[in-house]
């Protein structure tokens, strides 16, 4: 506990928010955004948007693995889920997040369907072989958890297993950064980068943003490390001078996991895929190479990609885009609400809509 303490510290916290008035040209405006769902939920817990200078906006990204989930896969693992023959083994943040027709994993469960929910998914294999079904893993996430869908893939091939499967529905970070800042109307002055990813990826996939004159900082989850981050971002931007910077090197080292980085180049390739309010970007989403087939679900159980990316009426897509403050969504806490939610980013622990709720109304 000492050690979060440490970075809660409050004196340490108001010198940084005095160098940050400091440093601010008040004749401009700077627009950071966090990439990470994880950032936006910190950002909004201890307050940090309303204890910075009004010309520095925090707005929020993509980066709540469940929320940037488009429809047409949300609506897939309900069809899986439906069947008689088949286990769903989920993470517990996807369990209440609404289908099309208004259904959830929760109301599935209810209802008799056989859902699971795991803290590892290697755990797949005991269920597989307790029930005897037909088992899927939902492999949903960023780059952090790509690698633990790629272990369980690898592991069933290994073991000869023909009753376990994944849904491959991972998504890449870098693409979706480019696409974002290519976006004239969207004003990124820089990114907070995102802390778990880039314990795998290591600090190069950022190098594409300081080429653009927009600032990238890697940075953890405590006030000290984002304000901390948030004068770097600042100073760059005064100095006209761009480089990525590593402030959470507590976790993340320069180069990544190297052996995570390998695992997802053996298991996966990177396939043109959708993204709620995104669209469809190139090459960010993971997909089985051909010797992984075997345990792809979608091959298995006859899935085809739609193409449907949002709910109609949702405004999760403008949200994900920092298009629209979460809290400016007509239904936000007006029949969407973390206990009758409609769209995902009012589900997810790492929700925009579900961090505001919490914390900011």
């Amino acid at each position: 506990m000492k050690f979060v303490k440490d970075f809660r510290d409050r004196e340490l916290a108001e010198k940084l928010l005095t160098a940050i008035n400091r440093e601010a040209d008040f004749s401009r405006v700077y627009r950071f955004m966090e990439v990470c769902g994880s950032h936006t939920m910190a950002v909004s817990r201890f307050g940090l948007r309303s204890l910075l200078p009004k010309n520095i906006e925090l707005v929020s990204g993509p980066g709540c693995p469940v929320c940037v989930t488009p429809q047409w896969e949300i609506d897939a693992i309900f069809e899986i889920a439906s069947r008689d023959d088949a286990t769903i083994v989920t993470f517990g943040d996807m369990i209440r997040v609404p289908g099309s027709r208004g259904e959830s994993l929760q109301k599935l469960r209810a209802d008799g369907a056989d859902i699971r929910i795991v803290f590892s998914p290697l755990d797949t294999l005991k269920i597989a072989e307790e029930t005897g079904k037909n088992t899927v893993f939902i492999g949903i996430g960023f780059e952090t958890t790509a690698p633990t869908a790629a272990a369980l893939a690898k592991t069933v091939k290994e073991l000869g297993r023909t009753n376990v499967f994944v849904a491959p529905f991972c998504k890449t970070v870098p693409e979706v950064m480019d696409v974002l800042l290519a976006d004239e109307t969207l004003e990124i002055d820089g990114f907070l980068c995102p802390g778990h990813v880039s314990v795998v990826t290591g600090l190069d996939i950022y190098n594409a943003v300081t080429a653009q004159k927009r600032s990238a900082v890697v940075t953890g989850f405590e006030p000290l490390d984002i304000l901390s981050s948030v004068l770097e971002m600042v100073r760059q931007h005064n100095r006209g001078e761009y480089e990525v910077k590593n402030f959470y090197t507590r976790a993340v080292r320069n180069e990544g996991n190297t052996k995570a980085q390998a695992l997802l180049k053996e298991v996966f390739y990177q396939a043109d895929t959708d993204w709620r309010g995104l669209g469809r970007i190139p090459k960010s989403g993971l997909r089985f190479r051909d010797e992984y087939k075997s345990v792809d679900a979608l091959a298995k159980f006859g899935i085809a990609e739609t193409g449907v990316t949002d709910l109609k009426g949702c405004k999760c897509g403008d949200v994900l885009k920092g298009k629209m403050k979460p809290s400016a969504c007509p239904m936000f806490d007006n029949g969407c609400t973390p206990q009758n939610p409609y769209g995902p980013c009012m589900v997810s622990s790492e929700g925009s809509c579900s961090a505001y709720y919490k914390y900011e109304r």
